[in-house]
């Protein structure tokens, strides 16, 4: 037990732990500025064609833009797509301009600032997860604050202050980063498995994730109240992965969490408790695929952060072009490839007896 209470104490006060934070701040305004944004346009325009497309120009991109920050760490990419987040929404607030020119800013500046918002908290992070899943996890609260704002009558250009919020962090935030360190302590994966190899089932394992966030059964979603929820599970699970991988170890996570996801996720339908909490348990293989790809590409973490969100798109895509109707065949489905992403996180991960990095 007094083991156990160091681990956690060691996690909550973990060096740079603030760097998590402040990003996640920067993520969580990002999101609400982006599906504000999303839920107004796509009034206008059509339904499935504006998430499409927000998708492909978000996702797919920072790879390329993870890459490029890489080799050029003290370009601010933060800074660049917070002025381009700024120009989009300053421009569909009060001028008349093409909506899908406005769509690709406001895409870009995401995808840049998610970039340079992983980079640095990988950076600093010293070989530990909490730190990029503090980051990323809140960002699932910002895009249900976005959704319910943007279905209220709230002028569009008071987003732009939120913006501005952002300026500070994005100034300052690369204090944090450990250079000497860089992500040398990221070593997750057997040494025997092949880098190519690990990233490509690895983003399989993302595209699942992708994939299930929106083909899991939930028919007890009927109420404002019950998306909230499900986003806030969301968030909740991603941030809960990586505290409890620097806690217990990544590969008993990786195991327990989609193990334990799959009963909840088949019964939930009907039931919200049981199907969040194995929506929780599914989300935090994102902490778990993230420190995969940074295990294989410690000179690139930009690029690994990259490939996560090229398979996310990738599992989102099936989603506007095919349907499935039938429960008993969404759910083999969903549980063919659960059972795949457990036994390829077991493949990839090390065991771990102390539940810190090896």
């Amino acid at each position: 037990m007094f083991v156990m209470k160091k681990k956690i104490k060691d996690v909550l006060i973990a060096p740079n732990i603030l760097c998590g934070y402040l990003y996640a701040y920067v993520h969580f305004i990002l999101e609400v500025v982006c599906f504000c944004y999303l839920s107004r346009v796509s009034n206008s325009l059509i339904v499935w064609l504006v998430p499409f497309l927000y998708d492909g120009f978000a996702f797919i991109p920072q790879s390329l833009i993870g890459y490029i920050k890489d080799k050029y760490p003290k370009f601010n990419e933060g800074l660049l797509g917070a002025c381009l987040l700024f120009i989009g929404i300053l421009l569909f607030s009060f001028c008349t301009v093409n909506k899908f020119i406005i769509l690709f800013l406001v895409s870009i500046g995401n995808a840049l600032l998610h970039v340079e918002g992983a980079y640095n908290t990988l950076m600093s992070s010293n070989g530990k997860l909490s730190h990029p899943a503090i980051f990323v996890g809140f960002g699932a609260f910002g895009v249900i604050t976005g959704r319910i704002i943007g279905k209220t009558s709230m002028p569009t250009w008071f987003l732009l202050p939120l913006i501005v919020t952002m300026i500070p962090i994005l100034l300052f935030g690369n204090q944090f980063v450990n250079k000497e360190c860089s992500c040398k302590k990221f070593n997750y994966v057997k040494n025997n498995k092949n880098a190519f190899m690990v990233i490509l089932l690895a983003t399989f394992v993302v595209v699942v994730r992708g994939y299930m966030g929106y083909r899991i059964p939930s028919a007890w979603q009927t109420t404002t109240i019950h998306t909230v929820l499900l986003f806030v599970t969301m968030g909740l699970g991603k941030i809960l992965g990586g505290i409890l991988a620097d806690i217990i170890g990544l590969k008993k996570v990786a195991s327990i969490s989609t193990l334990l996801a799959l009963p909840f996720i088949i019964l939930g339908n009907n039931n919200m408790f049981i199907s969040l909490f194995g929506i929780m348990c599914f989300s935090m293989t994102m902490s778990i695929t993230l420190a995969i790809m940074v295990s294989v590409l410690k000179k690139n973490p930009g690029l690994a952060f990259g490939f996560t969100t090229i398979g996310l798109s990738l599992g989102t895509f099936p989603i506007f072009f095919i349907t499935i109707s039938n429960t008993t065949l969404n759910t083999i489905l969903l549980v063919t490839l659960s059972l795949i992403s457990y036994f390829i996180l077991n493949y990839i991960l090390k065991g771990n007896k102390n539940g810190s990095n090896i």
